[in-house]
């Protein structure tokens, strides 16, 4: 993994090998029926939805957080996993972009059940490597992820030895400086564990 800071302030991450796992596996997800997704990894385990009738957008945020959190329940207990037995941890909706220049909007849950401001670059890696397995996109061509607040990341596959390695180029902005004080005295500095 790398990255490069371009003159206009973008960075261009170069993530790990992304693949997936599994196509088109289907769960009942109680409440809202059969849904069908991939199953891949982009740095995270992702269970990638493109059918289904939610729609992207802000204003609908707490019922597209009750449809992927239904979904990550669902893929638990069904015993739906990454590789190794490792949890799926992130679930991906896609839909049509809102923006021009974009290829596909995404709302993309993550764990804690928050989700993801931007259009998430081990989403958008998991999201290249199917695109690649199923032959809608070629390597080098630029597919253009927007993400629920209408931000977007260019994302581009290279393969080496038979893996898919995704770029995803970006922006981000500092937004706060802190400085943190952990106190060997307090016996929860490290945080609470459960």
């Amino acid at each position: 993994m790398s990255a490069i800071l371009h003159w206009c302030g973008d960075v261009t991450v170069n993530n790990v090998a992304s693949y997936r796992a599994a196509a088109n596996v289907e769960i009942e997800v109680p409440g809202y029926g059969k849904v069908k997704g991939d199953v891949a990894w982009g740095g995270n385990w992702f269970y990638l939805v493109r059918d289904h009738n939610m729609e992207l957008t802000l204003n609908n945020i707490e019922a597209l957080t009750n449809f992927t959190w239904a979904i990550r329940q669902a893929l638990c207990s069904n015993g739906i996993t990454g590789a190794g037995g490792r949890e799926i941890d992130h679930v991906e909706l896609f839909g049509p972009a809102q923006i021009a220049n974009a290829d596909s909007k995404n709302f993309v849950l993550c764990p804690g059940k928050a989700y993801d401001r931007s259009p998430c670059g081990t989403g958008t890696s998991a999201k290249l490597a199917c695109l690649y397995a199923d032959g809608k996109i070629r390597e080098g061509q630029i597919w253009r992820q927007e993400s629920i607040v209408g931000s977007v990341f260019e994302g581009t596959v290279k393969v080496r030895d038979g893996k898919i390695y995704p770029s995803i180029k970006g922006s981000a902005f500092v937004n706060a400086e802190a400085e943190l004080v952990f106190d060997p005295r307090d016996p929860l500095c490290m945080g609470i564990r459960v």
